[in-house]
Formats: C-alpha cells, structure tokens, sequence
C-alpha cells in the first residue's frame, strides 16, 4: 500500500494534474486541496508522536516494546489517506509557466534529480521499516544509525528536498501543480521541527551536534 500511494501520486502529479482545469474560480478549489491536505498532515503528523501512539496502544515506552501492529497501521492509515487526497484533488483553472526546448529539459532534470536523491537518501534508511513491512517480518528489527553523511551532510532532510525538486521540478506549473506543490512543502517545513524533537530525544547530544554541523534543513541557503 506504501508503494502503491506512491506510485498514485506520481500518476496524479504527472498525469491528472496537468489537464486544463475547468471551475469558475480559484479560491474555491484551493480552499478544499488545502483542507484534504490539513486532514492527512494531521494523521500523518500527530499519530507518529510518541505519546499518541501510547495512548492508542497503551505502551509504556516506545522502543522494543512498540506492538508490531503500530507501524503497519500507522503506514496503511496514511498510504490510504495520501492515496484519498489525490484522488480528491480539486483541479484550479490557469497555469503559472510552461516553456519549451532548453528549459523543459532542465525541468525535466530537475525532476528526475528529485527522484534520484529521494532513493539515495531512502537508501540509508531502513526502507521496510518505512514502510511497515520489518514490523510483522520474521527478519530481526535493524538498528539504523543516525545518518550524517553523503545526501545528510548537505541538508538534514534531503528526502524533503528531493520532495521539493519533484514538485516544483516541471516544464508546465499548472495551478493545479502549483497548489499541490506549495500545499506540501508548507506542512514539511512545518513539521520539520516536531521531527526533530523526535531525533534529539532518540540521537541525544549526537543529533545536536549534527544540527550545528549541516546548518539548512531542508532548502539550503532559505530553511
């Protein structure tokens, strides 16, 4: 379900929401995407801190003993509701740029740049527990160190950076796209720094020292 939410997006980015739009306004659409994306921001954000997930599985710590049903849940409800979203995707009439030639070719690479340096920074991660998988598998869980080079000694969140380039990364910036694009990256920079908290309370004193070493979370040079 992980996979298949993400490859919907894809389609509905690169497909659907690069038709003409047709409404009367544009307040209206943007009004609903943005309410659609608030819903799944806030599952997405809230039911990954610790105390939601003791409250709702009734642990005493979050580590060891996290019931191998969490994080499948956890992904399954999100992937759905990310799935859901675009499905729902209210289209905005108009279209910010489009070029041609040179500049469609350097979008284009900006894009599959977006993809690449998404797979690079999942990589050093463990991929299955991402996806719910390692939770329910009879594969012992793998302890992923905190990760502070290659892709991570440029920005501390480069997947978000990658989100960034696949999404603002095209010949064609429909407003479709472009309400889908600043939707999203709006609720990353927001959510940003309750995952860091996150991190210091897990990395300690490491994840700080690393936050004073690679300065930019997410947009070198802005955040």
């Amino acid at each position: 379900m992980f996979a298949v939410s993400l490859g919907f997006f894809l389609y509905s980015y690169l497909v659907r929401f690069g038709r003409p739009a047709h409404a009367d306004g544009r307040f209206g659409p943007i009004a609903v995407d943005a309410l659609l994306f608030t819903v799944f921001a806030f599952h997405h954000s809230l039911f990954a801190r610790p105390w939601v997930k003791q409250r709702l599985f009734g642990l005493r710590a979050i580590g060891p003993q996290t019931t191998p049903l969490e994080r499948p849940a956890y992904v399954w409800i999100a992937s759905l509701l990310f799935i859901a979203v675009c499905a729902a995707w209210r289209p905005v009439p108009g279209a910010l740029y489009r070029v041609t030639g040179a500049l469609a070719i350097a979008a284009y690479a900006v894009h599959v740049a977006g993809i690449v340096l998404t797979a690079r920074g999942s990589a050093r991660l463990d991929v299955l527990d991402l996806a719910g998988v390692r939770a329910v598998s009879p594969a012992p869980a793998r302890h992923v160190p905190l990760q502070t080079a290659g892709v991570y000694g440029f920005v501390r969140h480069p997947v978000y950076f990658a989100w960034v380039l696949m999404v603002f990364g095209t010949p064609h910036m429909t407003m479709t796209r472009l309400t889908f694009a600043v939707v999203s990256t709006l609720y990353l920079a927001i959510a940003i720094p309750l995952e860091e908290r996150g991190l210091v309370d897990i990395f300690g004193a490491e994840y700080r020292e690393y936050q004073q070493r690679v300065r930019w979370r997410m947009l070198p040079g802005l955040y």
